[in-house]
């Protein structure tokens, strides 16, 4: 391929990147921009996200930009995602907390939150979709089932007892190290190591995460008096939030094996 194919294909690929992200996209503009501006003082920011979270979602639906399977991973999604919130954000945990009052909620937790979530599992429904994804070597789904199953206990559970994630990113490790994903940009399927493509969009999570906290849409402990970055090692929960997310899509989207 010559120099002028690549840059086609780079920038096409860059496009529809942003075309499977535009639902996380949408919500971190909101987020940045609310936090700069926001005037409507009969009506808590955080309840105008969750609010405009939901017409942009029916947009979505009704101009057919987004499945109605995809639909159905954000929901899932919300309800996964609100009860880890619930947990996390209890008195007897403070894991995070929201710093500023909102109607719709539960608890300490906003309803606005399970679509940050959500925007995760909408972002792999859709790159999965646009980029037509194939695998190779791919483990049986029952592995898989078992091995987020643990995972997201160990999300709750390390508060009482021992922190598995690394032998829990290990195991990953050992599962997936010969799964390769292969996505097509324009015509021809490209590969990439799956263990590779996790860790990338985890990686672009982290940034989101650090402009969220330094618009005050969530603080950690360390956070109260000033902001502070997030620590890279944020990145092993964003890795094995990825896993669980993705193995949820698999149960949506069959896995298309490549020859």
């Amino acid at each position: 391929m010559n120099i002028t194919g690549i840059i086609k294909e780079f920038w096409i690929f860059g496009l529809k990147q942003a075309n499977a992200a535009i639902f996380g996209g949408y919500l971190l503009a909101l987020m940045i921009i609310s936090k700069y501006y926001y005037p409507i003082e009969i009506l808590h920011r955080y309840d105008f996200i969750f609010i405009m979270a939901i017409v942009f979602q029916i947009f979505l639906l009704a101009f057919r930009f987004e499945t109605k399977r995809e639909a159905l991973v954000i929901i899932v999604f919300h309800i996964v995602a609100t009860i880890m919130e619930l947990f996390k954000t209890s008195d007897a945990i403070g894991s995070w907390h929201y710093p500023e009052e909102y109607f719709f909620g539960i608890a300490n937790v906003p309803l606005f939150t399970g679509f940050m979530y959500s925007a995760v599992g909408s972002y792999l429904a859709r790159v999965w979709r646009i980029f037509q994804f194939e695998f190779t070597n791919y483990p049986k789904f029952s592995y898989t089932v078992i091995l987020v199953s643990l995972i997201y206990l160990n999300f709750f559970s390390h508060h009482f007892f021992m922190d598995f994630r690394w032998v829990l990113l290990f195991v990953t490790a050992l599962l997936f190290w010969k799964t390769n994903v292969h996505f097509k940009i324009i015509k021809t399927h490209r590969q990439m190591p799956l263990l590779l493509g996790w860790f990338l969009v985890s990686l672009f999570i982290w940034f989101a995460e650090n402009i969220a906290t330094y618009a005050k849409i969530w603080l950690y402990p360390n956070q109260n008096n000033g902001w502070h970055m997030v620590p890279p090692a944020k990145l092993t929960s964003w890795y094995l939030l990825m896993m669980l997310s993705f193995v949820l899509i698999t149960a949506i989207n069959r896995i298309h094996r490549k020859d």
